[in-house]
């Protein structure tokens, strides 16, 4: 009879263990999941950034004496850029997906400043190759955001895994943080469009 008591408790202890390790591995994948959708961001938004010296390049010979609204672009770019790095080193982090929204926004304004000084440009507008960089920096903005709901789909879900039952146990026993969403402030609407940029 002790003998089948402790062959039920080596069962019911191993199951246990099982249970444990699967609700570990299913939290581990979920934050992985995010930080995979977060690297598809990064993918695009350095995209984003390579395209921005092409354009102000090109707009230069034609802009000459619109320095400031080129400059403002180049240093949202580098704010924007800055955001991103410390959203890399903590994808997740509040404060870094707060960072990175930050920097966007001013990109965003930069570049529709900018929108706004080219209209005054006809040659500018019908320049061949400011054509193709304003196509493939409005097709990199629709990657941006289809890269944005991705991650904050996979945040939601890790953040779902790891506050339900029993989830929320191995996230406190674990340290499993919880995840940030890159949102789009409630107060600025317009970021919520992608910048037109028409040329």
């Amino acid at each position: 009879m002790g003998l089948v008591i402790g062959i039920i408790v080596v069962v019911v202890l191993l199951l246990l263990v099982v249970f444990v390790i699967a609700g570990y591995n299913g939290l581990v994948r979920a934050r992985n999941a995010y930080k995979n959708a977060f690297a598809q961001i990064d993918v695009q938004l350095r995209r984003r950034f390579d395209l921005i010296p092409n354009l102000i390049e090109t707009a230069k010979a034609y802009m000459a004496h619109e320095r400031q609204t080129l400059e403002a672009v180049v240093a949202a770019r580098g704010a924007a850029m800055n955001g991103l790095a410390a959203a890399q080193a903590n994808p997740g982090d509040p404060a870094a997906m707060q960072q990175l929204a930050a920097g966007q926004e001013a990109l965003n304004g930069a570049l529709s400043r900018l929108n706004v000084v080219v209209e005054q440009y006809p040659d500018l507008k019908a320049n061949q190759n400011m054509m193709q960089l304003s196509e493939e920096l409005t097709s990199t903005e629709n990657k941006v955001a289809f890269a944005r709901q991705a991650y904050n789909d996979a945040v939601m879900n890790y953040n779902n895994r790891r506050e339900t039952f029993p989830g929320s146990v191995y996230a406190g026993m674990f340290n499993f943080a919880p995840a940030a969403l890159l949102e789009i402030p409630p107060e600025r609407p317009e970021m919520r469009d992608a910048p037109r940029v028409q040329f």
